[in-house]
């Protein structure tokens, strides 16, 4: 039983891509669903679907690779954790990569990127960073 199923969703991701998989499954939630989301919008997976099993739903992403085989997301690092929480205002969101990769946060309007916050003056908790 994990205490932190964020982190262990972007293990299962960094894993899958590591060995190049084409998808990996996991058990679904909304902050997981919603991290989906920013994931595909921001390009780093082609799709995700969220099945309809009992007693828990699946949440099963298809992860994206360039033409040469490698995977499009190198790096996956989880920032705020349960035993210490990191919170920033809207000036003070990091940029991952000098821009090549995303800060996911969540604010007081849902999860949304680290460009988004800032550009609606919202800061938050940081969840992730994907590069």
């Amino acid at each position: 039983m994990s205490t932190d199923p964020i982190a262990d969703m972007l293990t299962r991701i960094r894993n899958a891509s590591m060995v190049n998989h084409r998808q990996v499954a996991l058990p679904a939630s909304k902050i997981k669903v919603a991290i989906a989301q920013i994931l595909k919008a921001e390009g780093f997976i082609s799709d995700f679907a969220v099945t309809d099993e009992k007693p828990q739903p699946n949440l099963v992403m298809r992860l994206k690779y360039t033409g040469r085989g490698d995977a499009v997301i190198t790096g996956v690092d989880r920032v705020s954790k349960p035993g210490k929480r990191v919170y920033t205002n809207h000036r003070d969101i990091p940029w991952v990569r000098a821009g090549l990769g995303i800060t996911i946060v969540s604010t007081p309007k849902g999860l949304m990127t680290g460009r988004e916050a800032r550009k609606a003056k919202l800061g938050g908790e940081i969840i992730c960073n994907v590069w």
